[in-house]
Order: C-alpha cells, then structure tokens, then sequence
C-alpha cells in the first residue's frame, strides 16, 4: 500500500527562472467601472494554481484559485472574488494568456510527476469507465481520509439516495460519528429523507430495508417536513419526536455544518433549507475555502456546483500547497464528465451505486479503527 506522501504528493513550483516566464511583462490591472461590472479583457480564473507576476519580479500565487471569478490586487495581496462581489474601482487584473504573455501563469502539472511513464502512444482503456476497475482509487480514498481526518477537511455533498437504504444511511451515520465528515452539503430532499427514515423507517413511503410500499407512504416526508416546521428546526425535532439514528441525527450529536441549498422542486421546504440560490452559494463556498476532500455522492447538480467553487489545490498555515481530492461517486459517466467539461479536471470517478460505495467505504475504515 502506497505511503501518504504517495497519496497526497508534493507541489511542484513553476521553474520561473526559465526565459519565458523571466522575461515575463507585469501583469496589469484595471479599474472595475462599477460595482459587479468587469473591465474589459478581465482574466476569468480556473480551479488550477495561478500566479501573477509584481513589479520587481515577484510572481504571486492566488490563494484559492476557482472557476470563474477574478483577482483583484490588493498591495501585493491577491483577492480571487466573484464578478458580482467586485466594486467600482477594485483594481482587477486583466490578460487572457495563461503562459506568462501578459504576467499571468495557470500552472496545471504542479502535482504530476516529474518522471514520464515510460508508456505506448496507442493503448487501450485510457478512460475510466464502467469498466474500469477502481480498487487503487478506492485504497488510496481509504488512505486520504484517514489522513484529512486529523489533518484536513472533510466535504460529503449527498443525494438523498444515501438515505433512502438502510444500510448506507447507517454507514453515512457511523462516517459522521467517527471523524470522516467535516462538513455536509445536500439539499432539502436529502435532509427529509433521512429524518423520514428516523420517524417512520420509510424513504419516499418505501421501507428503508425491503423497499416494500407501505399505504400512505407517500405522506410520510410531507408530515416529516410538516412536523420539523412546527417544531420551527431540525434540531427541536430530533429532540421532541426522540430520533435516535440517521444522518442529520449525527451531524447534530457530532456539531458538524450543514448546508441545505434549495431548489425549485422542493417541498415544504424544512426550514434549515436555503431558499436564495446566492446565499447557498456563499454558504457553500466557507466550506470550498477549507475542503481538503471532496466526495460528492449521486448528485449531479450540486457535485457540479461545488466542483465550481474548489480549488485544486490548498495553501496549508504553514505554506506548504496539497492538492484537494475531488470524488464523484454515481451510476454513470455523465456526471464527471460534465465535472471535466466545467473544469473540474482533477475529479476522480468512482461508478458505483451510492449503497455499495458508502457501505464498502465504511466497512473497510470501521476495520481500521477495530486495527
């Protein structure tokens, strides 16, 4: 099994004593002309380290590099903001060249290796599939959260179909309690879900284990988002209804964040639930700011979302730079594919069911923590 070190590699600096990048122009910033109004020929960053390079040489990393925002300079301090945070006169930084043209510098291999593989141009199974077996990316997940465990920031960004098996929702419980979650991010359906499960051991009015219909059924989440309304939070009701189990039951005991973004389609919604998509957003992003690993289970929307707004990369408290792990657990290839093509490159797939993958991932660390 690979050392951590393997796992979560060094950073590898641009060598900016090459020709091009030391002959480099400073990079120019211009005036927003107004609040959230971009000047002309603005750089848009991506999820990738970036630099810009100071007058008297300096070349400057931003600190959280994501997709689509902007740098404002500060002093010699970078502001990596949102188009619509920016304010009049904000000097913003500008240029469309990536490789040093115009004092701008997206450094994409800082975590690959030096050394080339020695490997044919033409082979097959380059791209995961469905057919890729995934046991090397699943070891190295198990050694990444006992490692960000102690020492990073865990983020699961669920769909409901976690709560909707007894066995994963059981596991995702147990994950929470013993460490491996940081911070959870889901929507309204999610929550309902797991808090039906807790009342009425149902999940869309279907029995968590035997997925047999059960009459009215389909009343249960609709009383549970009714119940947890009067109670005016998911907290009071845990307490007055006695929930003893679920996923929202073990992020209350543990005092682990949520956020609970809304949606068009949604019920109710509980109250917890985030009904302004830009303050979702900004709730969301304390938590992109800190990520360390990332897992994003069966849910498209908000693992593309999320994928937005992470780096790929964290500068530690005392400099050092890590990458930050991006899993995508779903049914098919779409979902990360959509991720690589809004240009969260670096987002590891692993096609499985949620079941299996929470299940399997909680049984193998359960074993470690027994080790």
């Amino acid at each position: 099994m690979s050392a951590i070190s393997d796992v979560i590699p060094a950073y590898c600096a641009p060598d900016f004593t090459r020709p091009k990048l030391a002959d480099a122009p400073v990079a120019k910033v211009v005036a927003a002309p107004l609040d959230g109004v971009l000047p002309d020929n603005f750089h848009a960053t991506s999820n990738y380290p970036e630099y810009v390079h100071l007058q008297g040489g300096e070349w400057l990393l931003a600190p959280e590099s994501r997709m689509d925002c902007v740098m404002v300079l500060r002093g010699n301090a970078l502001d990596v903001v949102e188009p619509r945070r920016v304010k009049k006169g904000d000097p913003v930084v500008v240029g469309r060249t990536e490789n040093g043209e115009e004092g701008i510098y997206v450094h994409i291999g800082g975590f690959m290796s030096l050394a080339e593989p020695f490997a044919d141009k033409f082979s097959f199974r380059s791209r995961g599939t469905r057919e890729t077996p995934f046991s090397r990316s699943y070891d190295e997940l198990y050694q990444v959260l006992r490692h960000d465990r102690e020492h990073g920031y865990i983020v699961w960004v669920l769909g409901p179909a976690v709560a909707f098996d007894m066995d994963s929702r059981n596991a995702m419980q147990g994950l929470i309690e013993k460490g491996y979650c940081h911070a959870l991010l889901a929507g309204n359906a999610l929550a309902t879900h797991d808090l039906e499960a807790a009342r009425f051991r149902t999940g869309l009015g279907q029995d968590i284990y035997t997925q047999t219909l059960l009459p009215l059924g389909h009343y249960n989440h609709l009383d549970v988002i009714n119940q947890v309304r009067l109670r005016g939070g998911i907290g009071n009701t845990i307490d007055d209804l006695e929930l003893k189990d679920g996923i929202m039951y073990a992020c209350g005991k543990q005092g682990i964040p949520y956020v609970l973004a809304g949606s068009i389609r949604d019920d109710g919604p509980l109250p917890e639930v985030i009904a302004n998509a830009y303050e979702a957003q900004d709730a969301m992003r304390v938590h992109a700011r800190r990520a360390t690993t990332v897992i994003a289970v069966a849910t498209q929307l908000h693992s593309i979302a999320f994928g937005n707004m992470v780096p790929s990369y964290q500068i530690r408290p005392d400099g050092a730079i890590r990458p930050v792990f991006f899993y995508v657990v779903d049914m098919t290839e779409f979902c990360v594919d959509k991720l690589a093509n809004r240009g969260s490159a670096q987002a590891v797939a692993l096609l499985t069911n949620a079941q299996d993958f929470v299940v399997n991932l909680w049984n193998n660390l359960k074993q470690g923590e027994k080790a």
